[in-house]
C-alpha cells in the first residue's frame, strides 16, 4: 500500500524479553506494519538457533490482539541492516535504548545508515523503567545459575530457558 509506514525492528532477541514486548506493543502505534528481524548474527554466539528465535517471536505475535498480530511478520536477516529495510520497503528501524551507553553505539549505527540510506529514519524508543536493565545476555546468565527470570520473559521463553539449562 502506497504511504504505509513500515518498520523494521532489528535484533538478535536472543531471547525476546520483556523489554523487547515493551519496544513492540510502543511501535505498533507509530507504524503500519513491522517487521520483527532476527539477525543470524553469529559472532554473538546465540544460545538459541535462528529457528528457535522466529519460532519464539512467532509465539509472541500469537499472543497480541488479531489487529496486531496480523500487522506483524517475523524475517530473518544475515545482510546490512539498511539493505534489509530497504528490501522490506520499510520507512524507519525501530531501536530500543536502555541507557546512556546504548546510545553511543547506536547513534553511531544511525548516522551510518542514514548516509547508506536517507529515506530510511532511526527511531529510538526509551526502554520504560519497568524495563531499562533487562537484557537478554543477562536473563540467559540468571537462567544459567538457576535464577528467578520469570518477571523479564514470556511464560513460553521461560520454559525454553529452562529446557536449555536441564530445568535449573
Amino acid at each position: 500500500m502506497a504511504g504505509e509506514r513500515i518498520g523494521v525492528y532489528p535484533g538478535t532477541f536472543d531471547p525476546i524479553t520483556s523489554g523487547h514486548e515493551e519496544i513492540v506493543r510502543r511501535s505498533m502505534r507509530l507504524v503500519d506494519r513491522l517487521v520483527l528481524a532476527p539477525a543470524t548474527n553469529i559472532g554473538k554466539g546465540p544460545l538459541f538457533t535462528l529457528e528457535e528465535r522466529v519460532a519464539m517471536l512467532e509465539e509472541i505475535i500469537a499472543e497480541q490482539p488479531a489487529d496486531i498480530a496480523g500487522r506483524i511478520t517475523v524475517v530473518p536477516f544475515d545482510t546490512l541492516l539498511v539493505h534489509f529495510a530497504r528490501a522490506q520497503n520499510a520507512t524507519c528501524i525501530i531501536r530500543g535504548l536502555r541507557a546512556v551507553s546504548d546510545f553511543e553505539y547506536e547513534i553511531q549505527m544511525a548516522n551510518m545508515n542514514a548516509r547508506m540510506e536517507p529515506r530510511v529514519e532511526t527511531i529510538f524508543l526509551m526502554a520504560s523503567d519497568r524495563h531499562q536493565f533487562i537484557a537478554s545476555s543477562l536473563v540467559k546468565d540468571i537462567a544459567r545459575l538457576g535464577g528467578d527470570i520469570s518477571k523479564f520473559v514470556s511464560p513460553k521463553v521461560y520454559a525454553r530457558l529452562k529446557a536449555k539449562f536441564g530445568g535449573r
